[in-house]
């Protein structure tokens, strides 16, 4: 009955452990233990309405990329990252007047990733691990021989533990920054896909248009030919002819129309607006001194993967922790030294790997910009060559006109047949239609250059 009295007793007062909790970690406070512990404004610095509050919503307001202020906590303050700096700083070729620049805005406004929740989480996790070097409680529950149940609450502080918690923490920045750039280029994509949108409905435009005039004079050449069979100077297989190089036009100008309405018809849905088909020019980039996506997300995942190699390394080696216990009878503490994880007959082929894991990471950086480079390089020389067919085509196309006229006033003249004059012409309208596709495929090819050193989409605005 005593033992009942006293194991009541000791459930029918929860607030004992609380009162011995006070001078506890007063007693780790001393040690240096929780040295870096918060003060108490600064924690009155978080509670929901104060000042750190309202600036931290509107930090988030601004962008994922927000950087934190330098009077954020000690754990925080040293959460600034080159790679996200680097992101956030790009600003996009795309100007915000123009009409790409107003397609951009749209694009990214509307946009919905799975990338941003992604980061959003990735900054919490960090955000958790960064108070990792704080001491730990926990009730511990255990029952004696004499079947007596006892609870106590048990502290636990990491003295030395070979930088296991300094590696998670930088694991948790690392994949924020690989989040980061994993956003950037969702909205980058975004970006070049709405814009890439746009300028297809401008080809389609432009090519229907073009066709629409090659139709009139075609048909005209179609009324001539019909005279000249029905008064019996041509046969009925050249009006045949050049039936058929009508209707070739007509579905040419249709096919083009309808390329044109859907690419407006995407470019509504992904951007909830309507743009009218305003011909832009061509883009000028100039290749700046910066690295494409692929080089910075290789940057980040080879940090990643290099914490979370220490991390498993220091899980493996010995670490010392101080607990405290408190109960009933008082408070208790010592030191304990050991593993998270075992040893094994394979421990050493595990901490080797764990060590070669810094020049993989190296290797893959230097791979990815070497890969880069190539498809850097291979842009650049397409727009050059797409540019160099654009003019060629429209010298063609300006020469192919030449040749029609003159074969035009030949015809009139009796020098040239009525097929001479409708395959000059179907020649010249082909060639038009070259140098449109040469146009507009140097902008396509502009805009992917773009899109892979992330300038389409500013970072400010991400």
């Amino acid at each position: 009955m005593q033992e009942r009295r006293r194991f009541s007793s000791r459930k029918e007062n929860p607030l004992a452990h609380a009162r011995l909790i006070l001078p506890l970690i007063a007693s780790l406070a001393l040690t240096g233990c929780v040295s870096d512990l918060p003060t108490a404004k600064e924690l009155m610095a978080k509670l929901p309405g104060s000042d750190r509050s309202e600036r931290a919503a509107g930090e988030e307001r601004k962008g994922l990329f927000a950087r934190r202020d330098q009077s954020d906590d000690k754990a925080l303050a040293n959460a600034d990252s080159e790679i996200i700096t680097e992101l956030q700083n790009r600003h996009s070729v795309l100007h915000a007047d123009s009409t790409y620049g107003q397609i951009a805005q749209a694009a990214l406004a509307t946009g919905a990733s799975a990338a941003e929740a992604e980061l959003r989480s990735a900054k919490l996790r960090a955000e958790a691990a960064n108070k990792n070097w704080l001491p730990t409680i926990g009730p511990s529950i255990s029952l004696t021989s004499l079947g007596e149940v006892i609870t106590s609450l048990l502290v636990e502080q990491v003295v030395f533990d070979n930088g296991k918690r300094k590696a998670e923490r930088a694991f948790a920045a690392a994949d924020v920054e690989v989040a980061a750039v994993s956003l950037s280029e969702d909205m980058n994509e975004r970006v070049f896909t709405a814009v890439s949108l746009y300028v297809s409905a401008l080809r389609g435009q432009a090519k229907a248009q073009e066709g629409e005039k090659a139709l009139g004079r075609m048909r005209a050449l179609q009324r001539v030919v019909d005279g000249r069979v029905r008064g019996g100077v041509s046969n009925k297989g050249d009006l045949r002819t050049v039936d058929g190089k009508v209707l070739d036009l007509q579905n040419g100008v249709q096919n083009a129309s309808e390329s044109a309405a859907i690419a407006l018809s995407e470019l509504r849905i992904l951007t909830k607006s309507d743009f009218p088909g305003v011909p832009v020019g061509n883009l000028s980039i100039t290749r700046p001194s910066v690295d494409t996506l692929a080089v910075i997300r290789a940057s980040a995942e080879g940090k990643r993967s290099v914490a979370q190699a220490k991390a498993e390394r220091a899980a493996k080696l010995p670490s010392i922790k101080a607990t405290a216990t408190a109960n009933g009878d008082g408070v208790t503490g010592g030191l304990r030294a050991g593993s998270d994880q075992g040893f094994g007959f394979g421990t050493g082929a595990e901490l080797r790997a764990i060590q070669s894991t810094q020049e993989a990471a190296e290797r893959q950086v230097v791979e990815a910009r070497q890969k880069s480079e190539r498809s850097i390089n291979r842009l650049e020389h397409r727009i050059s060559s797409l540019k160099r067919q654009e003019m060629d085509a429209a010298a063609l196309a300006d020469e192919g006109h030449k040749t029609f006229r003159l074969f035009e006033s030949q015809f009139k003249a009796g020098q040239r047949s009525v097929i001479e004059v409708v395959n000059a012409y179907e020649k010249s309208i082909r060639r038009r239609m070259e140098h449109l596709d040469a146009k507009y495929d140097v902008m396509i090819a502009q805009l992917e250059l773009a899109r892979d050193l992330g300038l389409l989409a500013s970072g400010d605005q991400i």
